[in-house]
């Protein structure tokens, strides 16, 4: 039962980190409590996406120290497209939820380093979007 709320308690915790994993291509294997901490295991494409998950955890807890992840790397995953020059519209798929105190400048800056790429995600969300300094939490944008 203690498990239970732990588990409840510290996936509230880090419910940021564990919605973007599969949003930046990271494959879930199971999050659960383990010796008093959240477990969280999965396989990352390569290690800058392994990196990434990392710097989301710190973000959310510098010491981490309630938390174990276990990511390791799986090259066979399908690769994150990153500033693919010239890929055609066809979308990977990738989507991110819209959170309270986001921007598209602020999303640009977390999914490909560069907030000056906010207008990447607005274009690519032409269909919700009419101005790009418009967006509401819950949103579902297409991360090209």
């Amino acid at each position: 039962m203690a498990d239970d709320q732990l588990l409840s308690q510290l996936k509230g915790k880090y419910q940021s980190v564990i919605s973007a994993a599969p949003q930046i291509g990271i494959q879930l294997q199971n999050v659960h409590i383990e010796n008093g901490k959240l477990l969280i295991r999965g396989k990352a494409p390569n290690e800058n996406v392994k990196n990434d998950i990392w710097n989301r955890i710190k973000a959310v807890d510098p010491s981490y120290s309630d938390l174990v992840a276990d990511i390791s790397i799986d090259s066979s995953l399908p690769q994150p497209q990153q500033q693919a020059a010239g890929s055609s519209g066809g979308g990977t798929g990738r989507t991110y939820t819209v959170k309270s105190g986001d921007s598209l400048s602020k999303i640009a800056k977390e999914m490909y380093g560069d907030a000056t790429a906010y207008n990447r995600i607005f274009e690519a969300n032409r269909d919700k979007l009419d101005d790009p300094n418009k967006i509401f939490p819950g949103q579902e944008l297409v991360i090209p």
